[in-house]
């Protein structure tokens, strides 16, 4: 079994917070809330856990509320009237309300997922299913604004997760529209002098609020203000924001937006759709099943108003209730904070990698305008070798393409190593990654 035991301090100094930081004794204490975070790796040390843009770890008291849960109010919600089954539905809607009430929006925006992305292939699929012929499933127009045409455009930018790549590839196929695509600047930036590729016949622009990859923020507000000029909805990838920044889709005015509840101190295996009502009700659905039905014959069958048509089958109740607490968690200690405290990470990340020799970021150099995930290329060297050589010294970061090959080719380049900082990184964690790289290019040097 390994060692689980809570190790080193986390640092040795009692500085004050670096510019609205946590301060050490912060730091320790807060640490002290994830188990996993004393687990010592193969070689022996505690684990610095650098790869949270890839899941995070969890807090203890999100782990005990699925605990709970599982051992005190586990039954089936919308399916009985027995106290248990009352119990999970509330806690269940509580935690939809809870999501809500995270982002900005209204409880009957919020559509449970698996993931985010489920929710941007929901999306994708429920303007497919109105726009293909022949398919009335919710006795729509074909004026409808989520009605797609051929001679329609969708644009996507090239730092997109392939999660909101794929899918409109794929109904772009099947409707004969075209798909376009915001280009990138030398730094990685969504170029906005390309956004030229929103016209008067585009009609989604979909694109992430920060890259997994560069950490860079997109200009979500010279970007909305584009598509609103040519009357497109916006959709918005959050995975990289929504934990690490204070997120408002009424402020971000989006129409449609994803989220992850792994990358924000939750269970895995459950995500959300934000959805501006009036379209939710304006979309058919895309899985069909239990629950998100109003009534069935052996002919046809009519649906549930929103956020219920999108939510077919039996619902992940625990890992809801475990997303609720997490955003607790998160909302005790202050998005604010937690922005100072990355952004403080993200100044000693880059002024750390910069001064390696042989290390190239992939993305912008400069912390303001980004957050504390930074990828980059060392030497000649492979990732996955620079990613097996730091995990020898108890290192854990993200290697390969990131599920973002478009953005990697940009940079003449398929994989890069990724650094990612949270609200529990230290200094010392920082320290030691550059030592690390350091020992890497040694290694390689010395065969």
């Amino acid at each position: 079994m390994p060692d689980t035991t809570h190790s080193l301090p986390v640092s040795t100094d009692s500085r004050p917070a670096l510019r609205g930081g946590f301060c050490a004794k912060e730091l320790e204490r807060l640490r002290g809330d994830y188990p996993l975070l004393g687990r010592r790796g193969r070689g022996g040390q505690p684990i610095a856990y650098l790869d949270c843009s890839a899941t995070s770890q969890k807090p203890q008291c999100v782990v005990d509320a699925v605990d709970d849960f599982y051992t005190r109010s586990n039954g089936a919600v919308h399916r009985g009237t027995h106290v248990l089954a009352d119990e999970s539905t509330d806690a269940f809607e509580q935690a939809r309300h809870r999501v809500a009430t995270f982002i900005g929006a209204e409880d009957d925006e919020v559509v449970w997922t698996k993931n985010a992305t489920e929710g941007l292939n929901i999306v994708a699929y429920a303007f497919l299913n109105a726009s293909l012929d022949g398919h009335d499933m919710l006795g729509r127009s074909d004026d409808s604004e989520v009605v797609l045409r051929p001679g329609d455009n969708i644009v996507i930018s090239r730092a997109e997760h392939h999660a909101n790549i794929i899918p409109w590839q794929m109904i772009a196929s099947r409707l004969h529209i075209e798909l376009r695509v915001i280009e990138l600047t030398d730094q990685g930036l969504l170029d906005v002098d390309t956004l030229d590729v929103i016209d008067e016949h585009t009609r989604i622009v979909a694109f992430t609020h920060v890259s997994n990859v560069t950490g860079a923020i997109s200009p979500v507000d010279i970007i909305r203000e584009k598509a609103r000029q040519a009357g497109a909805l916006v959709v918005l990838d959050t995975c990289q924001s929504s934990a690490h920044l204070p997120i408002d889709v009424k402020t971000l005015d989006c129409d449609f937006a994803v989220m992850s509840s792994h990358k924000m101190g939750g269970p895995t295996g459950i995500g959300a759709l934000y959805g501006k009502k009036d379209l939710l009700r304006a979309l058919p659905p895309v899985l069909g099943g239990g629950d998100m039905i109003a009534d069935v014959d052996m002919k046809q069958s009519s649906y549930q108003l929103p956020p219920v048509r999108f939510e077919a089958g039996s619902q992940p109740v625990a890992q809801a209730v475990g997303w609720a607490r997490a955003l607790d968690y998160l909302d005790d200690i202050g998005m604010e904070r937690i922005e100072a405290h990355e952004h403080a990470m993200t100044e000693l990340l880059l002024e750390g990698l910069c001064s390696i020799r042989g290390v190239r970021i992939i993305g912008p150099k400069d912390a303001d305008g980004r957050i504390a995930a930074l990828s980059f290329l060392l030497d000649d060297i492979h990732p996955h070798d620079i990613g097996q050589v730091l995990d020898a010294y108890d290192i854990a970061v993200r290697v390969g393409h990131h599920c973002a090959l478009p953005l990697h080719k940009f940079f003449g380049v398929r994989a890069s190593t990724r650094a990612s900082a949270t609200l529990t990184t230290t200094p010392h964690e920082v320290e030691r990654l550059v030592d690390g790289i350091e020992k890497v290019q040694h290694f390689f040097e010395r065969r």
